[in-house]
């Protein structure tokens, strides 16, 4: 078959084509050259975005662990360290805005409120006493909520909470949301073991995604319980040292824990005698919680006990839960645990079926971290309490009110020499 004849038209046309390719394509090059300045930098931040976006791989924070406790103070060490973490998401820079005082000075974090709950911004620090061991002290430092916060998120992904995870992760988002721009969160997750999701960062987008990576059905053959405290202890010990300001743990949990064997008897969650005072017990995690100022506002996934009303909370609030009568008034070991330890520290303790939601909650629990007041001191001289190991009793008060509610940690532990 032959091949058709073009014709001189068609010819010509071929021809001019050819003649404008070349300017073609060297338009195209200068075009491009020309958008190169523009267009790298932002190539660069896509790059760099997407670094940051980026999540560290999970990291196991009991690798290895082994307890012992110090037969002179009665304090209990880790014998082996676990890989600490820096507290901080590298990515997201240093903190200018961080303060560093002296250790000496007791910081002690507070939230002040109206009869109806309403926070109460605005003051100063002449507007506050307190008090260590009965003693009035000098205020030496105050901050009211213009220092970044560090609040870790400690989410249970054991499968006793499988039912209400999807709900769990909505709410820590929510929170996230609700934060300042500045303040820092981490991400813990656990079940028999803990595992660090993300040191502390200010990019939010980390945070969320690090919040979706949490499933408990990961955590399926993570079997031996539920660890909640050793995974708070941990939580604070590694994530919380060296840091200053507003420090929060936001735990979300059933409450149900299997590891340190707490029972309705109060001497269950003090050291035993001989070798088995070598472990973790419930006084070992509110003594560290204590001795940093690290508040915990829990999330219960329980139903609240009857008779745990928040005027009955706010009654005990200078004094243990941990007594024979909550045998009687049918309050389940699990939950008075919770209630005890956000007691110690100053936190609150919440009830998922009250909510209309659980993200509720958790704004809620942002907005009163967003309005604390942080008072430091250095204990008076004085003070016989002044020098002493051990618990001290603290009481912050607004002056010539007595109608706010001011809540704040019960004491701090102050632990025996090395």
């Amino acid at each position: 078959m032959r091949a058709p004849v073009s014709s001189p038209l068609d010819r010509r046309k071929a021809e001019r084509a050819r003649a404008r390719a070349p300017n073609g394509i060297a338009l195209c090059i200068s075009f491009a050259a020309l958008l190169l300045p523009v267009c790298g930098p932002l190539l660069a931040l896509g790059f760099e975005a997407q670094e940051k976006a980026r999540l560290p791989r999970p990291r196991k924070l009991d690798q290895a662990i082994r307890w012992q406790r110090d037969p002179t103070t009665g304090d209990l060490r880790p014998t082996a360290e676990v890989g600490r973490a820096t507290g901080t998401d590298q990515s997201a820079g240093p903190n200018p805005d961080s303060i560093h005082v002296d250790t000496r000075l007791v910081p002690v974090t507070c939230s002040v409120s109206t009869d109806t709950g309403t926070a109460l911004p605005g003051l100063g620090p002449g507007d506050f006493r307190i008090f260590d061991d009965g003693i009035e002290q000098s205020i030496s430092y105050f901050d009211a909520s213009t220092l970044p916060a560090s609040v870790a998120l400690v989410i249970d992904a054991s499968p006793s909470v499988l039912r209400d995870s999807v709900e769990m992760k909505g709410a820590a988002d929510a929170l996230v949301d609700a934060l300042a721009p500045l303040d820092e969160a981490a991400v813990v997750d656990f079940s028999a073991h803990t595992y660090l999701q993300l040191p502390f960062s200010d990019v939010r987008e980390r945070v969320r995604r690090a919040v979706a990576r949490v499933d408990p059905r990961q955590l399926l053959g993570d079997t031996g319980g539920s660890n909640i405290y050793e995974a708070v202890y941990l939580t604070a010990r590694e994530l919380f040292a060296g840091r200053s300001g507003r420090k929060s743990i936001v735990l979300l949990t059933d409450g149900q824990d299997s590891g340190l064997g707490l029972t309705l008897d109060p001497a269950s969650a003090s050291p035993e005698a001989g070798i088995r005072g070598d472990r973790l017990t419930f006084d070992d995690v509110a003594r560290t919680l204590a001795a940093e100022d690290i508040q915990i506002f829990a999330v219960s996934t329980e139903n609240r006990p009857r008779v745990m009303t928040t005027e009955w909370l706010t009654t005990h609030r200078d004094k243990t839960l941990l007594t024979p009568e909550a045998r009687r008034l049918a309050i389940p070991p699990y939950t008075l645990y919770l209630a005890e330890l956000v007691r110690r520290t100053g936190g609150e303790i919440y009830f998922l079926r009250e909510a209309e939601t659980m993200a509720d909650a958790f704004r809620r629990i942002a907005q009163t971290i967003r309005a604390e007041y942080t008072l430091g001191y250095y204990p008076s001289p004085a003070s016989p309490a002044a020098a002493h190991r051990g618990w001290h009793e603290l009481l912050v008060e607004v002056a010539g009110e007595r109608s706010f509610r001011v809540v704040h940690r019960a004491g701090y532990y102050v632990p025996g020499a090395n």
